[in-house]
């Protein structure tokens, strides 16, 4: 390919962050299209038009196609061109674009890494069988048949592994597709132990006392009162339940907010006790639950308990008294989340 049509393919904003980010780990497809954001038939077009311009190669591995730079642009007869784009590279790394770009490939990193079925990447820790959905299983064989309320819910993959070891699941989430499109997993997954329920989780469609644990997982960011939110978790639980919590800690990845409608950018620990030492819970631990060096998110989990019946009734939390369910104010009913 002569100069000028490699230079006018490199003319493209997409194509360059492409190679930005196969300069510093190979891909497939799906992870770059998480990355960069654009469609997948997009990110399939300009992989096909580097590879033809001999910028990337492709290799399989494991029933994946992954992309890397080709060795022709790495140390061949192209590589002024890459020590050129690397250059340009590393000056503008620190460009709101790029460090999002950034963050989201260590993301992509840290689930590549922590699915074992898929991927080994030492030989040392390719363990045939080895997977966390079957650590998480294997846990709920040790649990009761426990009545657990999913809050916000989304597509319903912790919904449905809750439900696995669960008595029952109530799963509630703001968004009719979401909830359908969540339905429909179940039904292929064959679990019918599960109710399903529009609601917001700042005022749940619950009633006092309903269940024996409340999950919000990587909800609570979204939440447009987090207080609230939490309170009325509390307010679901019998006395003796427990809430737990995942989220992000605290971190400066503003993109979020454009592209995944996050409200609050992650909580520290000490926001996360105090939401739930505010909401009345007991015996409250935040640990640290998920982090990888060079990710900027950091995933927390905070726990807490509801008082049992002798200090519940000092906190006015019996079920058979009917609480003041906490009301959004008016100016954030029905926002965004």
């Amino acid at each position: 390919m002569q100069a000028s049509a490699v230079f006018r393919l490199l003319g493209d904003d997409a194509r360059l962050r492409i190679l930005r980010l196969l300069g510093r780990e190979r891909l497939n497809v799906s992870e770059l299209t998480a990355i960069v954001g654009l469609a997948q038939s997009g990110v399939s077009r300009h992989l096909a038009l580097l590879k033809d311009a001999g910028l990337v190669a492709e290799e399989r591995e494991g029933g994946f196609v992954y992309y890397r730079l080709s060795p022709e642009l790495q140390d061949g007869r192209r590589a002024p061109l890459w020590q050129f784009l690397a250059s340009q590279f590393a000056e503008s790394g620190a460009s709101p674009a790029l460090r999002a770009d950034e963050a989201r490939l260590q993301e992509v990193l840290r689930l590549r890494k922590e699915n074992f079925e898929a991927h080994g990447a030492e030989e040392r820790q390719l363990v045939p069988g080895r997977s966390w959905a079957a650590w998480a299983r294997a846990l709920g064989h040790l649990l009761p048949p426990l009545e657990v309320a999913d809050l916000g819910c989304g597509e319903g993959y912790l919904t449905i592994e809750a439900a696995r070891w669960a008595g029952h699941v109530v799963a509630v989430d703001r968004s009719a597709a979401v909830l359908k499109r969540a339905r429909a997993l179940a039904r292929r997954r064959d679990v019918s132990n599960i109710t399903w329920k529009r609601g917001e989780i700042e005022e749940l469609p619950l009633a006092n006392a309903a269940v024996d644990v409340a999950l919000l997982s990587q909800a609570l960011h979204h939440a447009a009162e987090p207080a609230v939110a939490v309170a009325e978790a509390a307010r679901i639980l019998r006395p003796g339940g427990r809430l737990l919590v995942l989220d992000l800690r605290a971190h400066d990845q503003e993109w979020v907010r454009r592209r995944l409608a996050d409200r609050w950018l992650g909580f520290d620990a000490a926001r996360l006790r105090s939401l739930l030492g505010g909401a009345g819970l007991r015996d409250v631990r935040v640990t640290v639950g998920a982090r990888r060096t060079g990710d900027p998110f950091t995933v927390l989990i905070a726990s807490g308990a509801k008082p049992k019946a002798m200090q519940a009734r000092r906190h006015g939390l019996l079920p058979g008294r009917q609480q003041a369910r906490p009301r959004l104010n008016q100016r954030t009913r029905g926002g965004p989340r």
